[in-house]
C-alpha cells in the first residue's frame, strides 16, 4: 500500500504535502510544532488536518505491520494460498485482517477441536458438501463410531458422531470471514442497545434508561457514555439485541447450497448454534467497543472546542495587552 498516496486521497491534499509532513513526524516533531513553525514545509496545513494525518498514518502503518505478521503466521502453518495472500494485501481495515486470520489462529481446546481429534472432520465435510439427497444420516455417521466412552477419543454412537461433526461446522461458520462481516454489518445496521435496571426497585439517576432500547446506528454519543457509566456503577444491565431469525436466515443464505439435501435441517440447527454460542457474544463486544470508541473520540473533540473558547476569552476585559512570541524565526 502506498500510504502517502492513500492519505493524500483521503485528506484531499497534495502527495508532496503528505510526504513532507510524514518526514517531519518521523523526525520526532510534534503536531503543534509542525502546525506553528513548519507551515512552509507542509504547505500551510491546519492543525486539524495534521492531527488527522498523524492518526491515520499510525493506523495505516499498524495495518501494514499486522498484514505482514498475519501472512507470516499463516505461511508458517503451510496454509497461505495466493488467493488468501491477495485478500490480506488488499484489506483496508484491521478488522478485515483479523477476520481473515481467525480460521488459522491458535485456539484453546474447543468442542470443534476435540471433535477433530476424534476423527470427525471427514463426516463434517460430508455434511458441509450437501450432496446427498437420499439416505439415513445415522447410517452415514456409523463408520465414525468407535464404541469407546473415552471423553477425549471416544465416539460411542452415531448421535455423538453427528454432534461432533456439527460442532466442527459451527466453528467453521463462525470463523468464516465473509459470514462474520455480513453478520457484523447487519448487527450494526439493525441491532439495538437494550438497557434494564440492575435493581428495578432502586431509584437512580439512570431511571430514564430503565426498559430503554435504541438502535446502534442511531444512538447519540452522550447516551452511549451515560449507559456505560450506569453499567460500570452496576445500576444498569446492557445488552445488544438482534432479531435472531433474521441473523440465522442471513447465515443460512451463505451456507445452505442445496435445500434438497438430507443435511439441511441439521445445518440449520448448527447455524443457530454457531450464531448463539460463537458469533453473537463476540459481535456484541465489537458493537459495544465501537460505540464507546466513537463516543469517547467525540467527547474529546467537544472538550477541545469548549477549552478553545475558554482560552480565547480576553484575560482583562476592556483592556489591551501585549505578548511576546519567542519563536527564533517567526517571533521576536
Amino acid at each position: 500500500m502506498d500510504i502517502a498516496k492513500k492519505l493524500a486521497e483521503e485528506l484531499n491534499i497534495r502527495p508532496k504535502q503528505v510526504e513532507d509532513t510524514i518526514a517531519l513526524i518521523d523526525e520526532g516533531n510534534t503536531i503543534p510544532f509542525i502546525a506553528r513553525y513548519r507551515k512552509e514545509v507542509t504547505g500551510g496545513l491546519s492543525d486539524e488536518i495534521l492531527r488527522e494525518l498523524d492518526e491515520r498514518l499510525t493506523y495505516l502503518r499498524n495495518l501494514e505491520e499486522r498484514k505482514a505478521e498475519v501472512a507470516r503466521l499463516i505461511e508458517e502453518q503451510g496454509k497461505l494460498t495466493e488467493e488468501l495472500k491477495a485478500e490480506i494485501e488488499k484489506a483496508e481495515v484491521l478488522q478485515r485482517v483479523e477476520d481473515l486470520y481467525k480460521p488459522f489462529k491458535q485456539k484453546k481446546a474447543t468442542r470443534a477441536s476435540k471433535a477433530k481429534e476424534r476423527g470427525l472432520e471427514p463426516l463434517a465435510d460430508i455434511f458441509w458438501a450437501q450432496e446427498l439427497e437420499t439416505g439415513d444420516i445415522n447410517e452415514i455417521a456409523a463408520p465414525f463410531v468407535n464404541g469407546s466412552d473415552d471423553k477425549d477419543k471416544g465416539v460411542p454412537d452415531a448421535d455423538a458422531a453427528i454432534r461432533g461433526a456439527c460442532d466442527i461446522i459451527a466453528e467453521r461458520i463462525a470463523d468464516d470471514p465473509e459470514i462474520t462481516a455480513a453478520v457484523r454489518e447487519k448487527t450494526k445496521g439493525f441491532g439495538v442497545i437494550s438497557t434494564e435496571a440492575a435493581d428495578p426497585d432502586e431509584e437512580t439517576v439512570y431511571d430514564m434508561y430503565y426498559g430503554h432500547s435504541e438502535g446502534i446506528a442511531k444512538m447519540p454519543n452522550h447516551r452511549v457514555l451515560a449507559v456505560n457509566r450506569g453499567e460500570k456503577e452496576k445500576k444498569l444491565k446492557v445488552k445488544v439485541v438482534c432479531e435472531v431469525g433474521d441473523m440465522e436466515a442471513l447465515i443460512a443464505g451463505m451456507v445452505i447450497t442445496n435445500t434438497h439435501s438430507i443435511f439441511e435441517g441439521l445445518l440449520r440447527e448448527t447455524i443457530a448454534d454457531a450464531y448463539k454460542r460463537l458469533m453473537a457474544p463476540s459481535i456484541e463486544r465489537e458493537m459495544r467497543n465501537m460505540l464507546t470508541e466513537r463516543a469517547e473520540l467525540d467527547a474529546v473533540k467537544v472538550f477541545a472546542k469548549n477549552t478553545e473558547k475558554l482560552l480565547m476569552v480576553p484575560p482583562v476585559k476592556g483592556a489591551r495587552i501585549i505578548s511576546i512570541d519567542p519563536g527564533y524565526r517567526t517571533g521576536c
